[in-house]
């Protein structure tokens, strides 16, 4: 126990010192990612010599982080797959044809050599390079869901020499974003929510493109000006759609290609690209998760904090807190999004996160008056609430696409919070409460686990890590238990999950969905197990054991089991510290108390 005390001491020292000293939070940093790269790299590709250094050193760096067997994947840690090879592959066709075979002085001659490699991975993939066949094998992956396949296409049929390549595309209903959001889920869209930029900008694009290679007129450009005021009143004033790299890329491709490079939407977003750019050359699928990992670090930290810094984090969650009607989502003001950055969306598990984080500071010691930012909290938690009784990502009812449905890990996020704050509203969060454990219990899985939304595992099949899931619902469901609240089927459900990650752990005391554990799915397990009888308590010490004998640059090694819109992954640096914290704190106080 002495040496788990020491480590946690070691880890809250290194987590205090990544706060930012003037706001008292933390950023974090997500993962490089190879598909932002390239798009940004293609984006980016232009006359303007300042813009030209820029893709160039991208693509140096893609050059430079390409695996061994000649694909990539969404992290330099991840394994290859075909959305990050496709597109990377691409973007340095295009800037061979451009710049010739020397992205930058220290890559002479990498780019030929790459893309070949590239080109015979993606074929051991499809098969072939036709478009009609690499349409095929991405339909496999993203089956219905077109919010990430067609702009996918698109890009492709963007860097590609041959027009009839965008006969492959398929059509996007992009004239329905001039309709009110409101109807949009009667219409079943292909498209979620939050993509609606690349609905409109990838759609006219594909329509104008299409219609060129078949000789016929672009009618639909007719509507190009009302389109166009759409997307400006969607972007954010910095620039940045969702504050995500992709999707600004894909938008100013896009207009590019349908012939309103010249437009403020599109030069708005290659200012973001060009100031969201990283000293190495690379770019990260967002700007930053800031609300997302302050909300989870202050869970570990907040008993050791001054009242000063309780102060200042508590004032800046509640500044942070939306305050208006949202124009992607139509979200009502109240809830919190993963950053605080212009292009954030409020959703479910960050406004959950927040909550809880406030609840943190109030009992350590924060004076702020926290009562209007948790009382619209909670209400609009409750406002999201499906009528499944579990909680989608955005928006309540919007339609049949994974971000848009109810989940296990943000209803049992928010099942956390909402059983912190019941004072706040105790007649309706009482009955939210039950309608969450209903979902709950019809989410299980017959053997006890739940499977996440927004974390998965690589090597797992189809992507699936019920060892986050399950530990965030257990989790949950034990909070509610201690403070009196689960009885008869969530503690059952409690009981069965509890039974799960046990059998899953590894003989080594760790857990993971790959051949070894992870940092992250062995500390959120064993924050889930702490506290259980005696079977939990003891997997949980071996947890622990397993967390300490990494040492302190093991535990800061961050492993790409996050799952960031369409199927990408990332990894952010500050998870592994924030939950091994929160796990060896845990034990610590339960062996004291």
């Amino acid at each position: 126990m002495d040496t788990v005390k020491e480590c946690a001491h070691a880890l809250r020292e290194r987590l205090l010192a990544l706060r930012d000293p003037a706001t008292g939070v933390w950023t974090g940093e997500l993962a490089s990612s190879a598909l932002s790269t390239a798009l940004a790299v293609a984006a980016l590709d232009s006359s303007d010599p300042a813009d030209q250094a820029l893709s160039a050193a991208g693509a140096a760096w893609l050059c430079a982080h390409a695996n061994a067997d000649g694909g990539w994947g969404d992290t330099p840690e991840s394994l290859s797959n075909l959305s990050a090879t496709l597109i990377a592959a691409a973007a340095l066709r295009l800037s061979q044809r451009r710049r010739g075979d020397i992205p930058s002085g220290k890559a002479k001659g990498c780019v030929r050599d790459t893309v070949s490699r590239a080109e015979s991975w993606i074929k051991g993939k499809t098969g072939t390079l036709e478009p009609e066949a690499v349409a095929r094998a991405l339909g496999k992956v993203y089956g219905e869901d077109r919010t990430f396949a067609v702009p996918i296409l698109a890009f492709l049929a963007m860097c590609g020499e041959e027009r009839r390549a965008w006969l492959s595309v398929p059509p996007l209903p992009f004239l329905l974003a001039l309709l009110p959001q409101g109807v949009y889920r009667f219409f079943r869209l292909q498209v979620v929510s939050y993509a609606l930029p690349a609905l409109i900008a990838v759609g006219l694009c594909r329509h104008v493109c299409v219609a060129r290679a078949r000789g016929r007129w672009p009618w639909g450009q007719v509507f190009a000006g009302l389109l166009l005021r759409r997307l400006s009143a969607l972007q954010p004033r910095h620039g940045g759609f969702l504050d995500a790299i992709p999707l600004t890329a894909f938008v100013c491709l896009a207009l590019r290609h349908a012939g309103y490079d010249a437009h403020p939407v599109a030069q708005k977003g290659l200012d973001f690209l060009r100031r969201s750019v990283r000293v190495e050359g690379s770019w990260a699928i967002d700007s930053n998760l800031r609300t997302w990992v302050t909300s989870l670090a202050t869970r570990g930290v907040s008993r050791t904090l001054d009242v000063g810094d309780l102060e200042k984090i508590a004032k800046w969650l509640v500044l942070t807190q939306v305050k208006e009607t949202h124009p992607f989502t139509g979200a009502q003001p109240g809830g919190w999004a993963w950053t605080d950055l212009p292009g954030g969306v409020p959703d479910a598990d960050d406004t959950a996160g927040a909550l809880i984080a406030l609840k943190r500071l109030k009992e350590a010691g924060c004076q702020t008056d926290l009562r209007d930012a948790v009382r619209n909290g909670v209400t609009w938690l409750l406002d999201l609430q499906n009528s499944d009784g579990g909680m989608p990502t955005f928006c309540r009812g919007w339609g049949r696409l994974p971000f848009d449905r109810s989940c296990p890990d943000l209803s049992a996020h928010a099942l956390a919070a909402l059983s912190e704050w019941t004072e706040v509203s105790s007649k309706a969060v009482g009955p939210s409460i039950q309608r969450l454990l209903r979902y709950l219990a019809h989410a299980q899985g017959d053997d006890g686990s739940w499977t996440p939304l927004w974390f998965g595992h690589q090597a797992a099949v189809g992507g699936k890590n019920p060892v986050v899931g399950t530990a965030r619902v257990v989790d949950a469901l034990r909070k509610l238990e201690s403070g009196g609240g689960a009885h008869g089927e969530g503690a059952s459900m409690a009981r069965k999950g509890e039974a799960w990650l046990l059998r899953a752990q590894k003989a080594d005391g760790g857990w993971g969905m790959g051949r070894v554990a992870s940092v992250e799915e062995t500390a959120l397990s064993v924050i889930a197990l702490t506290g259980g009888d005696v079977a939990c308590s003891e997997a949980a010490q071996r947890g622990c054991g397993w967390l300490v004998s990494q040492g302190a640059d093991g535990l800061q090694r961050a492993a790409p089991i996050g799952l960031y819109f369409s199927l990408l992954w990332y990894h952010e640096r500050l998870y592994p510290l924030v939950w091994s914290l929160e796990a060896l704190e845990r034990n610590v106080k339960r062996k004291e108390g």
